[in-house]
């Protein structure tokens, strides 16, 4: 168990730092080819393409930064699910940056060698 969530929390770190640098390409190479996309106050995703349109939309409505902090992580056999806690930078058209911290569930799928996302679902924490 503690294998797959340092192998988890590996990923996360993949994952921060292609949201970082804006490469969507490489979030949506960490999910699954059937993987499905459930962001808040939008519709369910499901699939390579887009997953990453997904995120590069979100690059380009301004997001610089997502921090995961994992909570939990169980197993079963080839899948694992982690809780957590986000924070996301997204920087307004004024230049102003806005914080948005929130909760999220991650159902990770073992292929081969690699753990990759197979449902990611977050909410946020602000209200409405």
């Amino acid at each position: 168990m503690e294998a797959v969530r340092k192998a988890i929390l590996a990923a996360n770190q993949q994952f921060m730092a292609a949201f970082k640098r804006g490469d969507a390409a490489a979030i949506a190479a960490m999910y699954t080819p059937d993987a499905r996309l459930l962001p808040p106050n939008g519709p369910m995703l499901r699939g390579a393409n887009a997953i990453r349109a997904f995120w590069q939309g979100a690059k380009d409505a301004g997001g610089k930064e997502t921090k995961l902090e994992t909570l939990d992580v169980e197993t079963r056999e080839d899948l694992a699910v982690e809780t957590g806690k986000y924070t996301l930078t997204i920087q307004s058209k004024s230049g102003a940056d806005v914080v948005d911290t929130g909760k999220y569930l991650v159902v990770w799928k073992n292929e081969g060698a690699a753990w990759k996302l197979q449902i990611d679902v977050w909410n946020t924490d602000l209200p409405a």
